[in-house]
């Protein structure tokens, strides 16, 4: 399949960007980075400069896959990463258009490669766990209800790949960091240092620059985990509670 992609071809953080048009030869059973790997090899082999763009597992669990694509983050497809789209859910002659993920915290680093360390500074913050757990044998001696436990997995899930950020008319990270929040929140074992937490990650997510919650659920519709918009208002009460409580 012939393709006419239109790549945003950006420098450096400090440069302008624009898009390129670039035509490749795809198989519809290469994943879309895959695609991208076809494009690069064109360009070196035309002594020009490949696409920059981050990758990882290429499996869909890691996060680093992210850019936008034709205005989804991660493409077209619900619960998907873009390591784990497919050629074969486009077109032969489709135009493709390929961009960064647009927000004053993941400034460019270069073309399709944006600094998302933001994110790890959130966590950073939000410090440890003090509860010594024990052994293996020794965990299964905290009772958890199935559904709470269900809910804290589910909320584990996230791999912080960002799309909430990029779905999001303000750019708010909200689900990302309610994510997060949650699934310790939800387990015994992450009570004791709870209110500390939720008030050191919203802190430190006001500091990144990130904006506020828009309540389009775009994030909650465009997240490859699909983890729900329900640990947003969980985190809005657990921060209420913790500011009326706290010292």
């Amino acid at each position: 399949m012939k393709l006419n992609l239109k790549v945003w071809r950006q420098a450096n953080g400090q440069g302008k960007g624009k898009f390129e048009s670039y035509n490749v030869d795809a198989d519809e059973h290469m994943s879309f980075l895959e695609m991208l790997d076809v494009l690069n090899q064109q360009l070196i082999e035309a002594g020009d400069d490949p696409v920059a763009f981050e990758h990882d597992c290429r499996e869909g669990i890691c996060g680093a896959c992210s850019m936008v694509i034709n205005g989804r983050p991660h493409g077209p497809n619900a619960g998907t990463t873009t390591c784990q789209l497919h050629m074969r859910f486009f077109k032969d002659g489709d135009t493709i258009h390929i961009e960064p993920f647009r927000a004053d915290a993941f400034p460019v680093i270069k073309d399709l490669v944006v600094d998302r360390s933001a994110f790890d500074r959130i966590i950073e913050s939000g410090g440890y766990i003090s509860v010594n757990t024990g052994q293996a044998q020794d965990a299964n001696a905290i009772p958890v209800e199935k559904e709470q436990a269900s809910e804290a997995f589910d909320a584990a899930t996230c791999i912080g790949c960002g799309a909430c950020v990029a779905a999001c008319p303000n750019a708010s990270a909200m689900l990302f960091v309610s994510a997060k929040v949650s699934h310790l929140a939800l387990m015994p074992q992450g009570q004791v240092e709870h209110d500390k937490r939720v008030q050191s990650m919203v802190n430190q997510m006001d500091l990144e620059g990130f904006g506020n919650c828009s309540n389009t659920y775009a994030c909650e519709a465009e997240c490859p985990k699909e983890i729900s918009a329900d640990n947003i208002a969980r985190l809005n009460r657990s921060y209420l509670i913790s500011s009326l409580t706290s010292d």
